[in-house]
């Protein structure tokens, strides 16, 4: 594989990152090449040495969504975090969708639930004392402040439920992303030997 096909395909699979940060992971590569032919190796050995640019694109796709996710913490950033995951594709991961799937849509339909507790308790403190509500306002204000705090209560459960189920759903990521990118820890020591050798 050349230089040009190795960065194209590279590009290709880097698309949905942004533009920054895509370029620099392509400049990055286009050094590796840089220090390479400098080392006196062909452009083939280089790309060889690299790996496959789509399956790297992969990886760098789902290690830049798991980095979000650490900083940012919400839906959006978790949502990332867990598409760039299954986006990696090992087999043990997609095994694991079916059930994965249905744990998001449990906790999407418990949290759901509970913004429905939280209206409708809103909906019983305001309306229900002049609606003539058992017992007299004053329970109908205890029992919409209760339904309230409930559907707080479930909804914080729920919040940290879902940042333990991404935080799984990264660990168990990264134990296949180290796997999955054999050929990116031997162009360091590679490179570092060349230089050295060079030197």
């Amino acid at each position: 594989m050349t230089r040009a096909e190795f960065i194209d395909r590279l590009k290709e699979g880097l698309v949905g990152l942004p533009t920054t940060t895509a370029n620099d992971i392509i400049a990055d590569y286009q050094t590796h090449f840089d220090d390479g032919l400098a080392a006196g190796r062909t452009e083939a050995e280089v790309a060889s040495a690299l790996g496959d640019p789509v399956r790297l694109a992969r990886e760098l796709k789902a290690e830049a969504g798991i980095q979000r996710w650490h900083q940012e913490k919400n839906p959006s950033a978790a949502a990332g975090a867990v598409f760039a995951v299954l986006g990696l594709g090992a087999l043990d991961i997609l095994i694991l969708l079916p059930l994965l799937m249905g744990v998001i849509g449990t906790v999407f339909g418990f949290f759901i639930a509970a913004i429905g507790l939280f209206i409708a308790g809103g909906v019983i403190m305001v309306a229900g004392p002049f609606a003539g509500f058992p017992g007299g306002p004053f329970a109908a204000i205890l029992m919409g402040l209760g339904l309230m705090a409930g559907a707080v209560f479930i909804g914080a459960l729920l919040t940290i439920f879902t940042i333990w189920l991404v935080n799984g759903v990264v660990w168990f990521a990264r134990l296949h992303y180290r796997l999955l990118k054999p050929a990116l820890e031997p162009t360091s020591v590679q490179s570092t030997s060349t230089s050295g050798v060079s030197a």
